[in-house]
């Protein structure tokens, strides 16, 4: 019998194969702040990084280990560390690996908020220089004698460029250079980045492996592959009594999340977990619909143009199927210009106004006006996003009900 499990299956048995207490299927939500050590030496060995255990619940919990561990698994990597939203696990990330010497190559199409953090680090004296990473050599060309990292989204949010995943992570392989993958937008379940040489993937947990708009939550995972024991900016301190291997996730976990105190509650930690058995049975169904959907629009005279890697129209089409399950279900478009952008989303009646993404309902949000706003015309523009695009998150409602909302706020 073989011992390699489906995914599905190995996220629904992960916490029962931990034996939990009781004999429970799910890890229990640990609400402890504090743990007590009989022997005072357990304490100061964990405090000293010298064995694992827990001593103080902003940088480790059981319910939230256990959730850790199921996303390592989903990840195929070697560890993970939570975070309380994915954008604090990006800064974390940042944070604790980076100095100011350092220079950073990230994508031009960055999420808005990725984006602005990403400005605050500059403002902070970090150098970054943002490139189109839909090619490798547009972030060859940035990279210099001290780029430490590149950072770089699967699916871009909301305009869906994909970036040149495979071709980066080689070339930063043969630099020596930090790979950070941004998987929010596929999922480990469409794509794990460990397969294009990442040395870290980035999740918010809040997304699709949440699943259900019930709880914020963010990871980033270990792949195993980054030479952490010859990276200049490990604190010399963990090198004594950390493996080589674990390096940069001690870094992360102690000035990371520690230092920083983005920590996941376990309350959030269990209801992310839950919602992760269901991820591989949603995205079937939302990426379904989504499809279904970009080739209504695609194929509208209201619509100008659908941006979504399902349809060969997009640029990156036949990238999307060598490198992932399914097309995704994010997807935007840009209404002709006869159409208030704002007067079509109110006259949506099942389709839910609101930001957010991955959740099971479908969600519509105007993006110039909203979440990509602070950017100004000028950014969005270089961005690839026009003023009257419409973000959607597509769910799992029934597609001839969905077909139907859309059919009567386009006037049909």
């Amino acid at each position: 019998m073989s011992t390699k499990k489906g995914f599905t299956t190995t996220i629904l048995h992960a916490d029962r194969l931990g034996k939990p207490e009781h004999g429970s299927l799910h890890k229990p939500i640990h609400t402890s702040v504090t743990y007590g050590h009989e022997d005072v030496q357990d304490l100061v060995d964990i405090f000293q990084n010298k064995k694992s255990g827990y001593a103080y619940s902003r940088q480790g919990n059981p319910t939230v280990t256990a959730l850790e561990q199921k996303v390592t698994q989903m990840e195929r990597g070697v560890s993970s560390v939570a975070f309380s939203t994915g954008m604090a696990a990006i800064s974390a990330t940042i944070m604790a690996l980076i100095k100011g010497t350092d220079h950073i190559v990230a994508s031009s199409f960055l999420f808005g908020n990725s984006r602005s953090i990403f400005q605050t680090f500059i403002d902070m004296g970090i150098s970054i220089d943002f490139v189109d990473a839909t090619s490798v050599d547009n972030v060859r060309a940035a990279v210099k004698a001290n780029t430490r990292m590149v950072f770089v989204e699967t699916i871009a949010n909301p305009a869906t460029q994909i970036a040149d995943l495979k071709n980066i992570g080689d070339l930063c392989e043969e630099k020596g250079i930090m790979y950070v993958v941004d998987n929010t937008m596929t999922s480990p379940y469409l794509f794990n980045p460990i397969n294009v040489k990442a040395s870290l993937v980035i999740n918010s947990l809040t997304k699709y492996i949440g699943g259900h708009g019930n709880a914020l939550g963010g990871a980033v995972t270990n792949t195993g592959l980054f030479d952490w024991a010859n990276y200049p900016n490990i604190f010399p301190g963990f090198k004594a009594v950390v493996k080589p291997e674990n390096l940069g996730m001690t870094q992360i976990r102690k000035k990371g999340l520690r230092d920083a105190g983005g920590t996941l509650s376990p309350e959030a930690a269990h209801t992310i977990s839950v919602g992760a058995e269901t991820l591989a049975l949603r995205l079937d169904r939302a990426c379904s619909n989504a499809l279904a959907l970009a080739k209504y629009f695609d194929n509208h005279p209201k619509v100008k143009k659908v941006f979504y890697p399902g349809v060969e129209s997009h640029p990156q089409h036949e990238l999307a199927g060598e490198l992932f399950t399914r097309y995704g279900g994010l997807m935007s478009i840009e209404l002709d210009e006869s159409i208030n952008c704002l007067a079509f989303l109110n006259k949506l009646k099942l389709v839910v106004k609101s930001s957010n993404l991955g959740d099971t309902r479908t969600l519509a949000i105007p993006v110039a006006q909203t979440i990509f706003f602070e950017l100004g015309a000028e950014r969005r523009a270089e961005m690839g996003i026009p003023e009257s695009m419409i973000r959607l998150s597509v769910g799992i409602e029934d597609l001839d009900d969905l077909l139907e909302d859309f059919k009567t706020a386009l006037g049909e």
